[in-house]
């Protein structure tokens, strides 16, 4: 792709709830900065406060399971706590999260690490533990969005846009698209979304529009 047409343009709005509906949304702080050859990406966890995937830790009810398993999880990791432990389980099923684990501790023996994220089901992995997202929503454990690709295109069709991304990235250069509309290569906007444009703190820009992705991916065919 020919990036040098690029420009990734982050888009303010005010703190959104379950309240909203993220189509909307873009539509009202976005529509008139969205052309027919950009990509509209939005941030997963915004999604999913939207749609109402969210808990608080004391509305939860932690298991003897989830207080032991969550002591083999780094602590920089959302389930090292007892609430996103239980959460996982919730989401996924107690059994599914101990044994993705246990196949996770005896792969790391013969030097295959990531296994239980991979084997313990999509809202392990995409769960954000209660200091992962911005207030008043720090309080809440936050889950993966619902149908992120239902999404983008939900986003694509309103917009007429050339393609929209529910896309998971954060600081530690760590990206990755969740769902994007048909004829997207997901790694390839992930890439670009690399540097996190959407911000980790209080920035409040869940938008973030790739402007001219179209006109790159036409260059490089040429």
């Amino acid at each position: 792709m020919t990036e040098q047409v690029l420009e990734l343009k982050p888009v303010r709005t005010r703190i959104l709830t379950a309240k909203d509906n993220i189509v909307d949304v873009i539509e009202q702080y976005a529509k008139d900065d969205i052309g027919p050859n950009d990509v509209v990406s939005v941030a997963e966890s915004v999604v999913a406060i939207t749609q109402g995937r969210m808990v608080r830790p004391e509305e939860l009810n932690p298991s003897f399971l989830a207080r032991v398993l969550c002591r083999f999880v780094p602590q920089k990791g959302s389930l090292s706590s007892i609430y996103g432990m239980q959460a996982a389980m919730d989401a996924e099923g107690k059994w599914r999260v101990a044994w993705a684990m246990l196949i996770g501790m005896l792969g790391k023996v013969v030097g295959r690490s990531g296994l239980f994220y991979e084997l313990a089901g999509e809202q392990a992995a995409l769960i954000d533990d209660v200091t992962g997202t911005m207030p008043p929503f720090d309080k809440y454990i936050v889950y993966g969005p619902a149908d992120p690709s239902g999404v983008a295109e939900a986003i694509k069709q309103r917009l007429g846009c050339y393609g929209a991304a529910v896309a998971d990235v954060n600081d530690l250069k760590r990206a990755a698209v969740l769902g994007v509309t048909q004829g997207l290569n997901p790694k390839e906007v992930a890439r670009i979304l690399i540097d996190n444009p959407f911000g980790n703190a209080s920035q409040k820009t869940p938008i973030v529009i790739i402007k001219n992705y179209g006109l790159a991916v036409q260059k490089a065919a040429e």
